[in-house]
């Protein structure tokens, strides 16, 4: 009777570990991509890195990402398409979010999720052109952009009333997630973190991929130089909290050269293919 209660123990002992295995197994990864819709010419390097020169210029690479796997297509950041945003600020080659993702095969339908890093024009002023994706934003950004940005003292640089407007509908139409803080995994391994104060709670993304951890910054770092040079970005609430969101974004990553800027045009130099304004990251 020992004999039986120790093989049944063994038994239940083994089949525990193949069920932990094969859930380690079965872990999503992601295929990562950087997709241009546009590019801003001439734009003033001193308005992303601080203290840079003011004579510097460069032509901006507007960027969202796509990231694929286990059923789901993730999109960090819409773009921009509005005409009353996009009036007068001379972006060329300018193309929807949509028409970005259609480049991988995909329509707007086909989104599963979007994931807004922060609430300027260039980044959240396309989150209803996917019908069935779920919206993830940090919660505070949500309630200071919806509420106090707009109050004597707030601040609301670079945030469309529109887009403020679009998101609250999503949100009464039950298409918002609200993300309560930081290191906060939202969907099996794609994390969002807070602590770049772009905004007054921009959140950056790491997310699994076969070849590492990949960290898309979005506008919580604007170039590689920011990296490189350990400088913080020109417009931030707290240039601190910035560096040190720069530093962690490193340790998260894999290599360096996986934590991706918001708007270097160096991205498809670094990973060229496929190409026609694709990049996947790996």
């Amino acid at each position: 009777m020992k004999f039986i209660r120790i093989l049944i123990v063994l038994i239940a002992l083994l089949l525990s570990g193949y069920q932990l295995s094969n859930r380690a197994q079965t872990k999503t990864t992601y295929e990562v991509y950087a997709l241009s819709y546009g590019i801003y010419p001439n734009f003033p390097v001193s308005g992303l890195i601080a203290g840079a020169d003011k004579a510097r210029q460069i032509d901006l690479q507007m960027m969202v990402w796509l990231l694929r796997g286990g059923g789901k297509n993730i999109l960090v950041d819409t773009g921009c398409y509005r005409e009353n945003v996009v009036k007068g600020k001379g972006i060329q080659n300018l193309i929807k979010a949509s028409a970005a993702v259609a480049k991988l095969g995909l329509k707007p339908s086909d989104i599963t999720d979007v994931i807004i890093t922060h609430m300027h024009w260039d980044h959240a002023d396309g989150m209803d052109l996917f019908p069935n994706a779920k919206i993830w934003i940090q919660k505070d950004e949500y309630a200071y952009y919806t509420g106090a940005a707009w109050q004597t003292g707030g601040k609301h640089g670079g945030i469309e009333p529109d887009d403020v407007l679009t998101v609250v509908k999503l949100n009464t139409a039950g298409k918002v997630g609200l993300v309560d803080g930081d290191n906060v995994e939202i969907l099996d391994g794609v994390k969002v973190y807070t602590g770049g104060r772009h905004t007054y709670a921009s959140q950056y993304v790491s997310v699994r991929s076969a070849t590492g951890v990949v960290v898309i910054a979005s506008d919580n770092m604007y170039l590689y130089e920011n990296l490189e040079k350990r400088v913080p970005i020109a417009q931030t609430f707290d240039a601190d909290s910035n560096l040190r969101a720069q530093d962690r974004m490193k340790q998260i990553a894999s290599r360096p050269d996986l934590v991706v800027p918001g708007h270097d045009p160096a991205v498809f130099v670094k990973f060229p293919k496929p190409g026609n304004g694709v990049a996947r990251i790996q």
